[in-house]
């Protein structure tokens, strides 16, 4: 521990012979080691710097430019057409000196040309609307140019300076595009109530709002992001537990150890192991799935050593460059368990030794200390009272700091979990609300993410929604996954592998000063949230996306339209629905909304359920279509919702009212949707380990009489589901829609597959 090596490198004592001083040079060792891995951490990201600042070029071109420059000289031409001999005038007899400032301007020049062309080549969007094998030629064109400009090994965040920014879409096409799709939710006069709502605010106020949004738009990096993390996430005064943070979960068939310490021994090894990627810029730059256009990073950045802190009137986030510990909470007490000795990482089986330490230790939580999480369940204005009143010096902040400050957090669950018993089913619902809100006190929401380690070795984590969206937490938990059973992998009695340091100081216990009764206010409303949270997972096993694709259709859109059936068959009605979509193809994008209840939509389920003789396939193909194009739309920057809110955050600034904004932003999400895409699927074998299979993750209902879906589409035969809503609304019910879901599916899976004729049933049986 730092601290303590500090305290002990340096003692001395007063004599009549004078100061006696006394070193401890293993503890210097210490300190020295230490300084030594973060000088060079400097020196790294000092390289890294150099590289993604001078991408698509490389450093070494700097060389290439300066000899033809002077192989051209040599030649008795001169390239720069008297430049250099302008230069030498600043510069007298010093003919080497300015032909190299001339050829460092020039190499400046080529790579901000070449940046510029990367940036404009990124900018075309054409090929994500051509059909699927009828590929333009100038597409393949852009295809080759982009190959041939970014062909140079990049870093992670090489590509963030050469992705374009968000457009502002036409306010017109925006207006246009949300009042098609209301229309199949309300009746005659609503409609067209919304629509004179429109037309006025196009004509008046919307065309000033849109005039600021594009000035933001030309200054700023991307002009929805700042607005939509504070305003969606850091304002939100409400609890974070349920209402924002989501989960992500283990293995379904497969637990790689028994051994809770083992587990988490490698859980936290990948986990850092990752960080050491991500702070590095080693790691792969994300693409879109098989192509070689690049989205953008910002996200990563603000992973580990990251909290959210509450504010009276918005939240903050804070990031800290490092932190060689994590936190860990167990039975009720907190430990800072350090992760790196003399600047090295320590071995899986050294984090295992140190959490079995946590594990056996008996000493009991302080008064209050094990129902302290909950500050961070309830609502964020008394947290922030409680925090300024009792945690701002002494002891409380120092021990507050160590949680804050970590890579990130750990829980030992003293509980089983995972599909399992007599009760697989249940189980599985009882393990997504464990980690959705646990007992709303043994996980600190606050963190960037918490990762919980189940007394059976079971695992999974609970993410803070407000620094990045789900995908890129699905990124750092495919590779923790895959590298914790593939690449770290345990002894055959279950223990992590490696060698085992004893001289390990033992993890710090932290030590606190509780206010007990305003823990347990807050701990009152995160458990009637918890309480009220109805969760439901299932895997789908009849068909999955290979089935799927054999039909020629998108499998996101199937399992949308499918949805929309489930959903019309379980409320008898249709609702406004959200599908997130991703904006990282644009510089600092986050999300958009697809509103995936479309016209189209509609017109297909109520020919599944009313018209038994209308024209299934040709219905379905065209709302299967309609959902694409609605798609790639949100990809590419002409979405609805977010250019509207961003339209409704500049109306509060200017302090003016608008009656359709207001409409339009309160209109509730009854049903949330979301797909976790596989990003990663070279680190899974499935042909070999075919069980070694996501269960992906979810999140809490949005509106209090909704639902909330997510779902992962696994391999080729498997799509899991995870749906929650709440039990204070008696018309919904997860497993009543979950069922819904599979009955949709396998409805919609017998309308689109031709029935045989009574020639090909007549030889089936004659063969049989």
């Amino acid at each position: 521990m730092a601290e303590a090596h500090q305290a002990v490198a340096f003692q001395f004592t007063i004599t009549p012979e004078g100061i006696d001083l006394r070193l401890s040079y293993q503890a210097l060792t210490q300190i020295y080691l230490s300084g030594l891995r973060s000088w060079k951490k400097r020196i790294s990201r000092m390289r890294n710097r150099v590289i993604k600042g001078v991408y698509p070029a490389s450093p070494s071109s700097w060389l290439f430019v300066v000899i033809a420059i002077l192989a051209t000289m040599y030649m008795r031409s001169d390239p720069s057409m008297g430049l250099i001999a302008k230069i030498q005038e600043h510069l007298p007899g010093q003919t080497m000196l300015s032909v190299l400032v001339f050829s460092t301007l020039l190499w400046l020049s080529l790579i901000l040309t070449l940046r510029f062309c990367l940036k404009l080549l990124l900018s075309y969007h054409r090929w994500m609307f051509e059909q699927h094998g009828h590929i333009s030629t100038t597409t393949k064109v852009w295809v080759t140019l982009v190959r041939l400009l970014s062909g140079r090994k990049p870093l992670l965040y090489s590509y963030q300076t050469s992705l374009p920014c968000l457009p502002v879409p036409p306010i017109k096409d925006t207006l246009e595009r949300y009042l098609e799709s209301v229309r199949p939710l309300l009746s005659g006069p609503g409609f067209q109530r919304m629509t004179v709502l429109a037309a006025q605010f196009e004509n008046s106020l919307g065309n000033r709002l849109q005039r600021y949004l594009k000035l933001k738009a030309l200054w700023a990096t991307n002009y929805v992001s700042d607005w939509w993390e504070e305003y969606i996430y850091l304002r939100g005064r409400g609890p974070i537990m349920v209402n924002s943070n989501y989960y992500g979960m283990d293995f379904l068939y497969v637990t790689p150890t028994p051994i809770q310490a083992a587990r988490a021994g490698n859980t936290i090894t990948a986990l850092l192991l990752y960080r050491r990627k991500v702070n590095s810029e080693q790691l792969t730059p994300s693409r879109v799935p098989g192509t070689v256009i690049p989205l953008c990073a910002a996200q990563c950045e603000r992973m580990f050593n990251t909290t959210r802190t509450p504010g009276e009137e918005t939240d903050v986030l804070q990031h800290w460059q490092d932190s060689e510990f994590v936190t860990v909470y167990h039975r009720g007490r907190y430990f800072r368990l350090w992760v790196y000795k003399a600047g090295r990482l320590l071995s899986p089986r050294e984090i295992e030794y140190q959490i079995q330490r946590i594990l056996d230790d008996p000493s009991p939580p302080g008064p209050g200390e094990d129902r302290l999480g909950a500050l961070t369940a309830g609502n964020r204005v008394p947290w922030c009272a409680v925090r300024k009143q009792y945690f701002s010096s002494g002891v409380n902040k120092r021990s507050l700091d160590c949680i804050e400050r970590a890579a990130f957090f750990v829980t030992l669950d003293d509980e089983e979990q995972g599909m399992m018993g007599e009760d697989p089913v249940g189980n599985l619902d009882r393990y997504a609300k464990s980690l959705l809100h646990g007992k709303c006190y043994d996980r600190w929401f606050d963190k960037s993410f918490s990762v919980v380690v189940y007394k059976n070795g079971k695992n999974g984590l609970n993410a803070e929604h407000s620094w990045a969206d789900a995908p890129t937490v699905a990124h750092l938990w495919e590779f923790t996954l895959a590298t914790d059973a593939f690449q770290l992998g345990y002894t055959e009695d279950g223990h992590c592998k490696g060698e085992v340091e004893h001289s390990l100081p033992p993890p710090q216990r932290l030590t606190w000063d509780i206010p007990v009764e305003q823990v347990s206010i807050s701990l009152s409303v995160a458990q009637a949230l918890a309480d009220d949270v109805d969760c439901h997972v299932f895997p789908f096993r009849d068909f999955g996306k290979g089935r799927i694709k054999k039909l020629k259709i998108s499998p996101d859109a199937f399992i949308q339209l499918a949805l929309q059936l489930a959903y019309y068959r379980d409320r008898k009605t249709f609702c406004l629905t959200y599908e997130a979509s991703m904006t990282r193809l644009f510089r600092e994008g986050r999300t958009e909304t697809v509103r995936s209840c479309s016209n189209e939509g509609c017109a297909f389920v109520k020919a599944v359920e009313i018209d038994p003789k209308s024209q299934y396939l040709r219905l379905f193909r065209l709302a299967a279509e309609k959902h694409q194009n609605l798609y790639r739309l949100a990809m590419t920057g002409s979405g609805i919702d977010r250019h509207l809110f961003c339209l409704y955050v500049v109306s509060k600034y200017l302090g003016v009212e608008s009656p359709f904004l207001t409409e339009v932003l309160s209109e509730p999400w009854r049903l949330s949707t979301s797909q976790t895409p596989v990003q990663q699927l070279e680190l899974f074998d499935m042909k070999n380990h075919p069980d070694f299979i996501s269960l992906g993750g979810g999140f809490g209902p949005v509106a209090d009489d909704g639902y909330g879906v997510s779902y992962i589409i696994v391999g080729e035969d498997m799509i899991n589901y995870h749906v929650s809503c709440k039990h204070s609304f008696s018309e919904t019910d997860s497993h009543r829609f979950g069922a819904q879901i599979s009955r949709a599916l396998l409805d919609l899976l017998s309308v689109l597959t031709p029935a045989k004729t009574e020639n090909s049933q007549a030889q089936d049986k004659k063969q049989q």
